[in-house]
């Protein structure tokens, strides 16, 4: 008998790549093909790209010549296969590239240099299909593609604009990883709130039901799960209102991804983002008061050319009035073909790194503040990573591999997976330690 034709995969880039990597996968080990961890191993490679920033670019580039070197016959896909002149450029000996979010069009390749077995068997995909992360959790992709123009951004002309996944399909994808045992769904698009915009959210059907297409109706469903439900990349739209209740009740978790990126009225109008601050401050206030528990991330950019220190001052004035929990931030990167980088008044990228860290310094101690707050409460945690003595786990406050951790010091009996009442006994500015209760 011959043995199965084997593949090698290299997932770079977010979470939306993931998710297009885990879809490849599935449909690769559905058809009876083996992924295996070495280039040595493999009659061919896959390399899932990212191209947002030009470190990304070059990370990519670097993949992909790797692979070349170590084993030769590589197909390219995702966001850096968009741009296919740079990877011909740099790698022409490729067999073949493709977009992100090209699954049948990576498998039309794949069969092409490496055909694919006889008689697949429906038993050799894992329940919920191929996953990249650990089996407690899963990214659940409900879009692709942008209708907004950010300047800073090229995303749309990599993915394209906004296209909702029908939300039976959604939630069908959802029970099964629940039924795997994912004890945690992070909600994943380019732009979760807009979700069905595009079909105007009309109604779809799930086990026999209707059910809108529409962020509400879709939390709603994914509520009743009985695991956590973490939403990310959220547009601070007004229907972002409507989705606090549930978080207050503990029907999802009270967990807030938007980024706001600056907050400087002047630069978000050159970023084509929303410019009322105040309003956005009092809409934080009012979530704040509807769930107290609520978790705020965002994620901000320094530098975007014209930025001066006044605007750069007005960005550290909210983030001291806003005091959002966790924050993630960048200094501008000029991609290749983003509208941004023909903006005057470029900013030196001394300065930009320089604001950065004032930026960081501010955040870090409000973090600091918070998690101090913290001390002496009990929280529930959900294990990621356990040895037999030591844990490290995550609070609803923490999304996996980008916020904060809780260190268990005495996590004897833990598994990964496993959610367990912890005390916090103390904290800095990122992280919390604890013992179980």
């Amino acid at each position: 008998m011959n043995s199965p034709p084997k593949i090698g995969f290299v997932s770079l880039g977010c979470p939306k790549n993931t998710f297009d990597s885990e879809r490849i996968l599935t449909q690769l080990r559905a058809e009876g093909y083996l992924i295996v961890p070495t280039y040595k191993d493999a009659d061919l490679v896959v390399v899932n790209t990212c191209g947002f920033i030009d470190a990304a670019v070059e990370e990519s580039l670097d993949a992909i010549g790797e692979a070349l070197r170590e084993n030769g016959k590589v197909l390219v896909t995702g966001c850096l296969g968009a741009r296919e002149d740079v990877v011909m450029d740099a790698h022409p000996q490729v067999l073949a590239i493709t977009g992100p979010h090209a699954t049948e069009e990576v498998m039309r390749h794949v069969h092409a240099h490496l055909p694919k077995p006889h008689d697949p068997f429906a038993d050799l995909i894992p329940p919920g299909g191929m996953k990249l992360t650990p089996r407690h959790y899963a990214y659940l992709k409900i879009s692709e593609g942008c209708n907004h123009r950010c300047t800073f951004c090229i995303i749309p002309s990599l993915r394209g604009d906004l296209v909702s996944r029908p939300i039976g399909d959604v939630l069908t994808e959802a029970e099964a990883l629940a039924k795997a045992g994912v004890k945690e769904l992070l909600i994943i698009s380019q732009d979760t709130s807009a979700y069905g915009v595009d079909l105007k959210y009309r109604s779809g059907f799930y086990n026999g039901r209707p059910v809108k297409t529409r962020m509400l109706e879709l939390v709603q469903e994914l509520s009743k799960l009985g695991i956590w439900v973490r939403l990310h990349y959220v547009y601070p739209y007004p229907s972002v209102d409507d989705v606090i209740p549930l978080m207050a009740e503990g029907k999802i978790l009270p967990y807030l991804d938007i980024p706001f990126q600056h907050a400087s009225p002047r630069i978000l109008k050159a970023m084509k983002r929303p410019g009322n601050i105040e309003n956005t401050l009092r809409r934080i206030e009012k979530w704040r008061e509807i769930c107290p528990d609520i978790v705020i991330r965002s994620t901000f950019i320094t530098g975007f050319p014209g930025e001066t220190e006044d605007d750069f001052g007005e960005l550290i004035h909210f983030l001291q009035e806003a005091k959002l929990d966790r924050v993630g931030a960048f200094p501008y990167s000029a991609v290749e073909g983003a509208v941004a980088n023909e903006l005057p008044d470029q900013v030196e990228e001394d300065l930009k790194h320089d604001r950065l860290a004032r930026f960081m310094d501010v955040q870090a101690d409000i973090s600091a503040e918070k998690l101090k707050a913290r001390r002496g409460s009990e929280m529930t945690v959900l294990i990621d990573e356990a040895d037999g003595r030591r844990a490290v786990g995550r609070t609803y406050a923490d999304a996996p591999e980008i916020d904060g951790v809780v260190h268990i010091a005495q996590g004897a009996g833990l598994r990964m997976g496993d959610f367990v009442k912890v005390k916090i006994t103390r904290s800095d500015d990122y992280d919390l330690w604890g013992k179980p209760v």
